[in-house]
Order: structure tokens, then C-alpha cells, then sequence
């Protein structure tokens, strides 16, 4: 009797933890705009980038683990960490959900692909102009502009499927990212998104609730060297990928592992 009790309390609060998250995250992007406009004013290029960059990702760690504390979702991304202060490489994750740039640029300040719509949205426009992140409105642009970005010395976040998967266990890789890592002289750093939710994945409604709590694990995979032929190593890039992807039994050992729900992002 008192478990019938509790059920519809505890769907309640899941759908405030839900809704919590992307209002929050929400507010956090809309308090940025005005500083972020100001600061691209004041600054230099190279400081505003900078300043853009470790701002987000101050902004996207804080936010994932107010989520952590709500218990709606638990993260491991410590992994990356090992990838801060390391030479201009491509991070180079597959695509899930709306959310896996966020966990990634929780942990790095990278320079991000993304779509140029976004540069012109209200809550993401300003703080993503301010941290020189790159459009994909112009193939060639985009390219060139990424070039220039990792020959400063910078990490360049893009993910080799172009969207959020749609077919197992990848989508088709766009040929741009061996392009850059070709012209630019730089590794390619696989990265693997674990998650046992299709939150926000592809065709999943924003403000459908999913099963709570949702678990998030990144994963370091295989660093590629520069490609000498573009083709060849997307497609090699891509067959690794789906490969370890269809495995997926790293991240059933971890769900399986005694961890505590409501864990901060570490």
C-alpha cells in the first residue's frame, strides 16, 4: 500500500528533475549572452576565445552536476581529463543524443564544430561566438576555419557521423574530418559515449520523460596519426567505430558496477 503511495510522488519528482534540467540550462546560457557579448567587444580574439571557452565549459560541468545532485542523471567522464594540456588533436565522439557536446566540453575547452544556426539562437549564439566556435553553414569555411584553429593550438570537438545517430551502431562518417586531420598534421582521439537511455536522441520529443536515472560514461579509444589518404581513413575510422560500438560491453559492466546514483560528474 504505501509503495502505491509513493510511486506517483516519485513520478512527479522525476518529472521536475526533467524539466529542472533543460529550463536550468536554460537560464545559465541565457545569463551568459549579455557578458559574452560584452566580452567579445573588450577583448582581443585570442583572450575572448579563450576566456569563451573555459567559461562554457565551467558553465556545462556546473550545470551536469546540478543534474547529478537531482539524481536524474549519473555521469563517469572522467577520461577526458587525461586529454587536457596534451598537443592539437581532433576529439572525435559519436553522437547519441542533443547532450554528449555538453559532456565533452565539460571537461575541455575546445574549439566546436556546430550548426550554424546556432550561432544565431538566442541562449547558445553569443557564448559560442565569443569562443570562436566554427559554423558548418560553408564545407570549405568550416574546413579552413578548423585548420586555423588547431594550428593555434588548439582541440577541435567534431563528431564524425555530422548528426545525432540515427542507424546502429553509426551513421555514416562525412569525409571533412580526415580533410582537417590531413591538412592540419594532427591525431584523431576516438571517444565513446555510453549511455543506457535514447534521451534525446534523434526523433525523441525534448519533453518526453525518459527512465530515471539516466547513466552517461565516456571512454578513450584508439588515437589514429594523420591520414596520408582521406578516404581510405574514414572509412577505416568508421568500421572501428561501429565496431566497438556493437560490442557495447563496457558500458553494460559499468551499469552493472555498485556506484552511487546521485555522483557528481568527477
Amino acid at each position: 500500500m504505501r509503495l502505491r503511495l509513493l510511486r506517483p510522488v516519485h513520478t512527479l519528482y522525476e518529472y521536475i528533475a526533467l524539466y529542472f534540467g533543460l529550463v536550468f540550462l536554460g537560464l545559465l546560457c541565457l545569463a551568459w549572452t549579455p557578458v559574452a557579448l560584452v566580452l567579445r567587444a573588450l577583448l582581443p580574439g585570442a583572450w575572448a576565445r579563450t576566456v569563451g571557452r573555459w567559461a562554457i565549459t565551467f558553465v556545462f560541468r556546473f550545470y551536469l552536476g546540478s543534474l547529478a545532485l537531482t539524481r536524474a542523471c549519473r555521469f563517469d567522464l572522467s577520461a577526458l581529463d587525461a586529454l587536457r594540456g596534451e598537443p592539437p588533436m581532433i576529439i572525435a565522439p559519436n553522437h547519441p543524443g542533443l547532450i554528449d557536446a555538453v559532456l565533452v566540453i565539460s571537461r575541455l575547452p575546445v574549439t566546436c564544430i556546430m550548426k550554424a544556426e546556432l550561432a544565431k539562437n538566442l541562449f547558445l549564439g553569443a557564448g559560442a561566438r565569443l569562443a570562436g566556435y566554427i559554423g558548418n553553414d560553408s564545407v570549405r569555411g568550416m574546413i579552413d576555419r578548423s585548420i586555423a584553429s588547431l594550428r593555434q593550438g588548439t582541440h577541435l570537438l567534431a563528431f564524425p557521423e555530422g548528426t545525432r545517430t540515427t542507424r546502429s551502431p553509426v551513421n555514416p562518417f562525412i569525409g571533412s574530418i580526415g580533410i582537417i586531420a590531413q591538412h592540419a598534421k594532427v591525431p584523431v582521439q576516438t571517444v565513446f559515449i555510453d549511455t543506457d537511455s535514447p534521451y534525446l536522441s534523434k526523433g525523441w520529443p525534448l519533453f518526453r520523460k525518459p527512465a530515471l536515472p539516466i547513466s552517461y560514461r565516456i571512454r578513450l579509444g584508439r588515437r589514429f596519426d594523420p591520414p596520408r589518404k582521406t578516404r581510405e581513413f574514414v572509412r577505416e575510422l568508421e568500421q572501428y567505430f561501429a565496431e566497438e560500438l556493437a560490442r557495447g560491453s563496457m558500458m553494460q559492466s559499468w551499469l552493472a558496477a555498485p556506484t552511487v546514483a546521485g555522483a557528481a560528474p568527477q
